[in-house]
């Protein structure tokens, strides 16, 4: 938030996407104060200040030692011996320029507590946590306990006796269009069945633009009862009138009220346990005893347990015996609890992160009423990060030695710590993700060492919508290489960092430099990326080279981990395809029924006329065969793109659209207007007007088909309306049809190197001389149904006067005066920039077509997100994954081989949903009756022992004589390199491979992955690759 209260969207403008306006608004009144400045602590401080409240004060009375360094990013080696809190303020405050940040470095008493909305308490006594919570409780100040030992965390919350949830989940409202509506006792409501509703026994709902029974579009949210899943029950609808067609109904946000216990009762109170882990229900039942246990213990002790000590373990353990002996659980996890007491002097980032990151997510919702809050317990543990068996450590493996690693050592030691420095890790992405895994990296010490090496490669730079999530990035960054900026940001936290940053693309085109001999360098591979695509492609790699990967993603709340294990679990998998939610062709140009359908449109007519169109015309330019191959693709898609050519280049007096001033860029705008949004129309109701019937009698604009209307031009025109899905009222849009016309001509002017203006009483001038041709409606024009239609017609040539229409105009571009015009300038879009007009012609475009639909237009904020594809994010989602990935790497480090050491992980920090769960096996396969995984691969040297390459013929008898399988045929990609071709055996296998793709093979191609068919079993689907090593 900034001082005057409006809302910085350029900052927080993926968040916004998560929290909404009214959410960020509340939330830019509250003051916090969080108390402890350790890891768990700056953890916590780091994503409220980026969260953007009010203000932040930071407490803490302690002074840095070495094994802070472990864990507090924002603590360095010459802080030792200096206050906490006043060593971190300055670059907590750097975070966020409009949250107020500060430091108290005296106790926490009431005065101090009393001036805060919402308290965090981190690394505080039971006792002080009692004595705070009775009075926050009582004043109804909301408190957040979290605490951190070791592997273990622990978070409890308390937002007093009555606290109001505005939006329990953040998701959008269910919107969903009207098929049929039943004159019963309940009328039963019909939607369409392109989508589920989605909707709940016990959700209210709105309608509007019901035509028939209207008496519905103005009654008050009623509450509605599942039948299925496009049906509901309503109210009584039997005296309403008949149901017509239309109609679309809404889910309206139920505010919730919530009850806490304070913490001293709720202490007592098992059924207030919130589990992050379904295997673990017992352990973390122990847990909740196992934490009052170590208050206790350090209540009597002085001090936490030793590390790796078996009589503070045993100590430890009898006091949760006491403890049991109110509480009564049937059954203690020892184990646990010995574990613990093993490892709470440990100070880990990973755990940290996530505990951190949970703990600023409940922080958000105390200040915002979004999302529902934590009641009242959390524990988490992973204590599948130790070794196992032989390999548990002893109190001589884990003795601190004053350095940064002490925290982490005091749990695994420090001969894991220098395998942890020996690292080589390659980290695809330098994001929001990736800053947080390079956070981690530098404070557990990954690739730190002599032998260590991080690489770091990100092709996109900075922009100032990054800096709410991705915290290692500040203003004076924006337009520099995320990678070569965290890089050195990192390197900052840990000077001893080995990090080598890279601009590139992870593709084919980049295997020159990420080639085998990298790959096989490494220890494993972290995938940060924002697409399918390229973890798909990155995944490929990874089992190519036998190499084990982390993977992690987020959107808004919702967070997900992977881990990627050689021989172990399955890999990351094929990309899934997105066709079936890809919309329709027809839906878009003649159906549409959503504000989605709309936008697509919008940006689809944006991508047309103001990027494809200037460039075919330079390629119409530049390249002498681009009209032929145009041909190639058929008589009706030639027509199109050489029309359009012709028609960019000729100017507006011979009858192209090629403007010669400013004014006309303004004609080419408003004639442009009474096409899309007047003519079009005209032309389809022409074809399908109101009153038309199905063959089968029904209505055809009913259901999905929204019968649309012409609009008339009228730049006077100030607003459209449509109701609101949070609270029933109707608001107006400020769409007016002068925003398209000057988005438009703005837009027409720069692809053809003109200078533009916004003025709009001057545009408005120019209207006023603007002729707009007079149109009138053609019998002849076809309109597709279908998309199958749509392609059947695009693929048959066209009839003869089309053929002399497409001779004329190969006519028109020969000649020589076009190929003398100017190259044009394209457009990409940017969807972040305000100032450029593309959001403009988006939002206008959408939201005119949407008036003619009647369909709910859109705000700029959330056309914006749909149209530029925006992921929604937050930084608490961020580092808790990134927490996540971390503990899987601890294992992968470790080598561990046991399936039910690693964990998968599903989070939604809006409701408090955790799926840890073990990762999936790889599905076998089998080849002659023996079985085999993707993992599996026949491993050939193609020059064994520095001898000559062996010919196609070796190669077949190798995988004979090793793997008893008879090659029948042999595959390189789509080329088929063997098949019964006999004149081949004799040919070294980079030869044939040269031969029939009629390439020669890359230098840094040091690996063919050949496919082969065997003999044996022929049919078989899967196969294992053979990896033709060539060095």
């Amino acid at each position: 938030m900034s001082g005057s209260g409006e809302i910085d969207e350029g900052f927080y403008s993926r968040q916004l996407y998560v929290l909404g306006h009214e959410a960020m608004r509340r939330m830019g009144s509250a003051s916090v104060l969080i108390a402890g400045m350790k890891g768990l602590g700056v953890e916590t401080a780091k994503n409220v200040i980026l969260s953007g409240v009010k203000s932040v004060t930071v407490q803490d009375e302690g002074q840095t030692s070495w094994s802070d360094l472990s864990s507090q990013f924002f603590l360095k080696e010459s802080h030792v011996g200096q206050n906490r809190a006043s060593s971190s303020v300055r670059q907590l405050a750097a975070l966020n320029p409009h949250v107020h940040v500060s430091a108290h470095t005296g106790p926490l008493d009431e005065e101090l507590f009393l001036k805060f909305q919402v308290v965090v308490l981190t690394d505080s006594s039971l006792d002080d946590q009692k004595r705070f919570g009775e009075l926050c409780h009582s004043h109804q100040i909301k408190l957040i306990i979290a605490d951190t030992k070791g592997l273990c965390g622990q978070l409890f919350c308390d937002f007093g006796e009555e606290f109001e949830v505005l939006d329990q989940n953040g998701e959008m409202p269910a919107s969903v269009m009207i098929q049929h509506i039943s004159k019963d006792n309940p009328g039963v409501v019909i939607c369409t069945d392109d989508r589920k509703h989605g909707l709940s026994d016990g959700s209210k709902v709105f309608f509007s633009e019901v035509q028939g029974m209207t008496e519905l579009n103005n009654i008050q949210p009623v509450e509605i009862k599942v039948d299925g899943p496009y049906s509901f029950s309503i109210c009584d609808t039997s005296a309403f009138s008949e149901y017509q067609r239309g109609g679309v109904v809404t889910e309206v946000k139920q505010p919730v009220m919530l009850n806490f216990k304070p913490l001293h009762e709720a202490l007592n109170d098992n059924e207030l346990l919130i589990w992050t882990d379904f295997g673990k229900i017992s352990r973390h039942q122990t847990l909740h005893l196992a934490f009052q246990a170590l208050h206790e213990f350090v209540k009597n002790e002085q001090r936490l347990p030793r590390s790796w000590c078996q009589s503070d373990a045993d100590s430890l353990l009898a006091l949760v015996r006491e403890l049991n002996t109110v509480a009564q659980l049937k059954q203690i996890d020892e184990a646990a609890v010995r574990s613990l007491s093993c490892t709470a002097r440990g100070d880990l980032a990973p755990v940290n992160a996530f505990i951190g990151s949970v703990a600023a997510q409940e922080v958000i919702k105390a200040c915002s009423g979004k999302f529902t809050p934590l009641q009242q317990w959390l524990y988490f543990d992973a204590f599948e990060c130790l070794p196992a068996g032989e390999d548990q450590l002893t109190q001589s493996a884990v003795l601190e030695n004053g350095t940064r690693y002490d925290g982490q050592v005091a749990v695994f030691g420090s001969a894991f710590q220098e395998k942890l420095e020996r690292q080589k890790y390659f980290l695809v992405g330098a994001g929001a993700i990736g800053c947080e895994l390079l956070k981690n990296f530098a404070l557990i010490g990954l690739g730190a060492g002599e032998e260590g090496l991080i690489t770091v490669t990100d092709m996109d730079f900075i922009e100032r919508s990054n800096l709410n999530r991705q915290f290692l990035f500040r203003s004076q960054d924006i337009g520099k290489s995320k990678s070569k900026v965290a890089a050195k940001a990192v390197c900052d936290m840990n000077p001893k960092m080995k990090i080598t940053a890279h601009q590139n693309r992870l593709d084919p085109d980049s295997e020159g430099v990420y080639d085998y001999d990298f790959f096989m360098g490494l220890d494993g591979v972290a995938a940060a990326l924002d697409n399918v695509e390229a973890r798909v492609y990155l995944d490929g790699r990874c089992v190519q080279h036998q190499k084990p990967m982390l993977e992690g993603g987020t959107l808004g709340s919702k967070g997900h981990t992977l881990v990627v294990v050689p021989h172990l679990t399955e890999s990351y998998g094929p990309g899934k395809s997105s066709s079936g939610s890809a919309i329709p062709l027809c839906t878009l140009k003649n159906f549409p029924h959503r504000i989605e359908h709309t936008l697509q449109w919008a940006r689809d007519q944006f991508e047309g006329l103001f990027k494809h169109a200037p460039e075919n015309v330079n390629l119409f330019l530049r390249d002498l065969g681009f009209v032929k191959r145009t041909l190639d693709h058929g008589d009706a898609e030639a027509m199109e793109i050489l029309g359009g050519v012709w028609s960019n280049l000729e100017d507006m007096e011979a009858g192209g659209q090629r403007p010669n001033s400013w004014e006309d860029c303004v004609s080419w705008a408003r004639c442009k207007w009474e096409t899309l949004y007047n003519n079009e129309i005209r032309q389809l109701l022409h074809c399908f007007p109101p009153e038309e019937v199905t063959a089968t009698g029904l209505p055809f604009w009913s259901g999905s088909k929204r019968c649309p209307h012409p609009l008339t031009f009228d730049p006077s025109n100030l607003s459209h309306v449509w109701p609101c899905s949070s609270c029933c009222n109707i608001h107006s849009l400020d769409t007016t049809h002068m925003d398209y016309v000057v988005a438009a001509a703005n837009l027409y002017g720069h692809i053809y190197g003109m200078e533009g203006t916004k003025e709009r009483t001057a545009i408005r001038n120019i209207l006023e001389g603007v002729q707009v041709p007079a149109f009138t409606p053609s019998s002849s024009v076809k309109i597709h149904l279908t998309d199958q239609e749509m392609e059947e017609d695009m693929k048959n040539d066209g009839d003869e006067d089309e053929k002399a229409r497409l001779e004329e105009l190969k006519g028109k571009l020969a000649s020589s005066s076009l190929k003398s015009s100017a190259q044009m300038f394209p457009i990409d879009f940017e969807k972040d920039d305000d100032t450029n007009f593309h959001m403009d012609y988006i939002v206008a475009a959408s939201n005119l077509r949407a008036e003619n639909y009647d369909i709910p237009t859109e705000d700029r904020h959330q056309s914006k997100r749909i149209a530029g594809r925006i992921i929604p994010a937050i930084a608490t989602t961020t580092a808790a994954v990134a927490g996540l990935m971390c503990l899987e790497l601890y294992k992968l480090v470790q080598g561990q081989q046991e399936m039910g050491s690693y964990r998968s992980a599903f989070i939604n920090l809006a409701v408090q949903y955790f799926v840890m769960s073990q990762p999936s096996r790889p599905q076998p396969f089998k080849v002659a009756g023996k079985k085999y995984t993707l993992w599996d691969d026949f491993l050939v040297e193609g020059r064994r022992g520095g001898q000559q390459e062996m010919t196609l013929e070796d190669l077949f008898q190798y995988v004979k004589e090793k793997y008893n399988l008879t090659v029948c045929s042999l595959f390189y990609g789509t080329a088929i390199l063997y098949n019964g071709h006999s004149d081949r055996l004799k040919k070294s296998v980079s030869e044939v491979v040269k031969t029939v793709t009629r390439a020669d093979i890359p230098p840094h191609k040091k690996m063919l992955e050949l496919i082969p068919s065997f003999d044996e079993d022929e049919d078989c689907e899967s196969v294992p690759t053979i990896r033709y090593l060539l060095v």
